[in-house]
């Protein structure tokens, strides 16, 4: 028994070996956690690193931030300034354009009733001639007298109208227009070719190139 507990005591260069692997295993134990200490700073390191650049980025956007609004903001004022000026010059146009218009209506009526005062002025003096011609004391003795009288105050008459612009239309012989003429009926004719006017029943008027009355006629059928 005693020689069994002998042979298992180690030798001295066992009890050596032994102690250099325990040394071994702790060296190596403690460069791990050495390195493991390391890595752990590296990454708080890096997470300090991460949260200021957030935090100056953050800072950096808050800064901008109240710069673009602010620039927005005064644009926003340019544009409804502007609005506002386009929409007083645009009130202001239509104001003096419907001022306009209504002093060239009032100006035309002017017109208008200036120059129809002049055609009644000279037609009054027609009339004052008829009056004097039925006069009892201007009555001719002769129906001569009379008529030479009427035919006077006729061409006064007609004179004055033509002076207005007034023409006669009388188309006689002249072929058929239904723009100035209107037929009244159509009858056969030795002389007047078909389509023609024969006769003109009631003469037309026309003031410068504009219709007032169109001539009234009778149109020939031809033979």
């Amino acid at each position: 028994m005693a020689e069994d507990l002998n042979q298992q005591e180690p030798t001295a260069e066992e009890k050596a070996k032994f102690e250099q692997d325990v040394m071994k295993a702790a060296e190596e134990a403690m460069k791990m956690e050495a390195e493991a200490n390391k890595a752990d700073a590296a990454g708080a390191d890096a997470q300090a690193d991460a949260a200021d650049a957030a935090a100056e980025q953050s800072a950096d956007a808050a800064a901008e931030k109240p710069a673009e609004q602010e620039s927005t903001e005064s644009a926003e004022d340019v544009l409804k300034a502007e609005l506002a000026a386009a929409n007083d010059r645009n009130l202001r146009l239509m104001a003096e354009f419907d001022n306009f218009r209504r002093r060239s209506a009032k100006e035309q009526l002017e017109l208008i009733e200036t120059a129809n005062g002049k055609l009644l002025e000279k037609l009054s003096e027609v009339q004052d001639n008829f009056e004097r011609a039925f006069a009892s004391e201007n009555k001719a003795k002769d129906l001569e007298a009379f008529e030479k009288g009427m035919q006077m105050i006729y061409n006064q008459f007609a004179k004055i109208l033509t002076d207005a612009g007034l023409e006669q239309i009388d188309p006689t012989g002249a072929e058929f227009d239904p723009n100035c003429h209107e037929a009244l009926m159509q009858q056969p004719s030795e002389t007047i070719p078909e389509g023609h006017v024969v006769t003109v029943f009631q003469k037309g008027y026309k003031l410068k190139n504009k219709i007032l009355k169109t001539a009234k006629v009778i149109v020939s059928s031809g033979k």
